[in-house]
């Protein structure tokens, strides 16, 4: 079953396609990483999943309900937390738990305590005198009081000192089974930050879905690949399938990104069209992956 199921859905401001008819479907139980730039269009596509905003054209669904037609008994199984989220800053984060409480059925009390300790929040301090990051804690610590089934996180280590951002993704991390949504959905541009967590990965850039897969599927098909000969080596032409930003720097040195590596025997299948040169390949990272598709986005290239 899925978590998140979108058919077609599309989101225009005026000449601008901000989601560009986008088909997703989220496992429930994973956790899902929408990447991309500023500007991608992820923080747009949240909205629309959880009507905030209205599409313009397709559908989406949210746990199995149309995200249209969501409910206030829909929004408690939902935690949502976004950079920028508007808190009452007059309020202690005691206070403004003791306000959220009301509002979930589900509320845990011992659990919220459990996290105000792990999170190292002061109970007795008011928000505005917070810093962001703790700012960030306790929104997140709102959200998962409730014990909701799908948390969605929108952008949320934007402006957060790289300690900070590393003390909140081992706080998401260090979450017992029991105390932790069964599905994350997490936006981020720090591709990086992410990485650790996720295990289900979508990439995203101008408004279109340029890859969505397993991480571990994904990393392990991209390859940057250096053939260096000890005579002259050319690149085939066509370039086989899936061998994506071909460069020759020299005569003897070719380089290009394989991105339908297969593991056993790619090396080998490589070597074939380079007779007598010297092959290395190296795995590739999730931020080195994505510049590869945003460019060839950038130039509408096949993906």
């Amino acid at each position: 079953m899925n978590a998140i199921e979108c058919e077609n859905l599309g989101r225009s401001f005026g000449r601008l396609e901000a989601v560009d008819r986008l088909d997703l479907g989220v496992p429930a139980g994973s956790f899902f990483a929408l990447l991309g730039p500023n500007g991608a269009g992820k923080s747009t596509l949240l909205k629309l999943l959880l009507n905030l905003l209205r599409p313009s054209t397709g559908t989406s669904s949210v746990l199995g309900r149309k995200s249209t037609s969501l409910r206030a008994v829909d929004f408690q199984r939902i935690g949502y937390v976004a950079d920028g989220q508007d808190l009452p800053d007059w309020m202690t984060v005691s206070e403004f738990l003791g306000f959220c409480r009301p509002f979930y059925p589900t509320w845990d009390k011992d659990l919220a305590a459990r996290l105000t300790v792990q999170f190292d929040l002061p109970s007795d301090r008011p928000l505005s005198k917070l810093s962001r990051g703790m700012r960030m804690k306790a929104a997140l610590l709102s959200g998962l009081a409730y014990r909701p089934e799908l948390m969605v996180l929108d952008e949320p280590f934007g402006g957060l000192d790289p300690l900070v951002r590393d003390d909140f993704i081992q706080g998401l991390l260090e979450l017992p089974g029991d105390d932790r949504p069964r599905t994350f959905i997490v936006s981020s541009h720090d591709i990086d930050e992410v990485e650790r967590l996720a295990d289900d990965v979508g990439f995203l850039a101008g408004g279109r879905l340029l890859v969505h897969e397993p991480a571990d599927a994904l990393r392990g098909r991209f390859r940057l690949v250096e053939v260096v000969g000890g005579a002259p080596v050319s690149l085939p032409s066509p370039l086989p399938s899936g061998w994506l930003e071909a460069k020759q720097p020299s005569e003897n040195v070719v380089r290009f990104v394989c991105s339908s590596f297969e593991p056993s025997g790619g090396e080998v299948q490589i070597a074939s069209v380079f007779p007598g040169a010297q092959v290395s390949v190296q795995a590739m990272m999730l931020q080195e992956i994505f510049l590869v598709l945003a460019r060839m986005n950038r130039g509408k290239g096949a993906l």
